[in-house]
């Protein structure tokens, strides 16, 4: 019996391909809590303690609404691998801070910290930052008091609310990051 050839073929899947956009949305009766949707997958999310705000202001505890973009990944490498992802990657080092003073000439920007520089440092004890997407909230142009430091970073294990950011469990940080790039829009709203 002479045997035949069948080739295997595979499914094509979008792994590994960047997601054109995830939408981010506040959860009905809860301002402060939200969902994320991304590539058929929805999570958990928490938001700032004002909730999704269209005025954002310096210090006002709202997430931004808008469509924005991921710039860079930032990450803790003394507590975690690398992670995989499609966007530029920086570690975190010890001195690495962002600046929210909107008289700073580097508002909405990262900073060394020293004696004469203040901001918010990005190397915390808590997991909070252990990985931080910037995203391009007010930074072109950057207007100050528009708001500083908005980024998607890591959740409260309660999920508490943000000063800002949209945060997210571990897990769907590392399963985000994986298809996360650099033209990936980020609707929030």
């Amino acid at each position: 019996m002479k045997r035949r050839f069948i080739p295997i073929t595979y499914e094509k899947t979008s792994r590994g391909r960047p997601l054109s956009a995830i939408t981010i949305r506040a959860a009905a009766g809860n301002p402060r809590r939200g969902w994320l949707t991304a590539g058929g997958r929805t999570v958990p999310v928490a938001l700032g303690r004002s909730g999704i705000r269209a005025n954002k202001r310096e210090g006002d505890g709202g997430t931004p609404t808008g469509t924005f973009y991921p710039r860079k990944l930032w990450w803790r490498a003394d507590r975690h691998p690398q992670p995989r992802t499609l966007l530029p990657v920086r570690a975190i080092a010890a001195e690495d801070a962002w600046c929210e003073d909107p008289s700073d000439r580097h508002y909405n920007r990262p900073v060394r910290l020293d004696r004469d520089r203040g901001g918010d440092r990005l190397r915390r004890e808590d997991h909070l930052y252990d990985f931080i997407v910037e995203i391009d909230h007010n930074s072109s142009p950057r207007v100050a008091g528009r708001g500083s430091a908005v980024f998607l970073h890591l959740a409260r294990d309660n999920f508490g609310p943000t000063a800002g950011c949209v945060s997210m469990t571990k897990s769907a940080m590392l399963h985000l990051l994986q298809r996360l790039g650099p033209d990936t829009r980020i609707v929030i709203g």
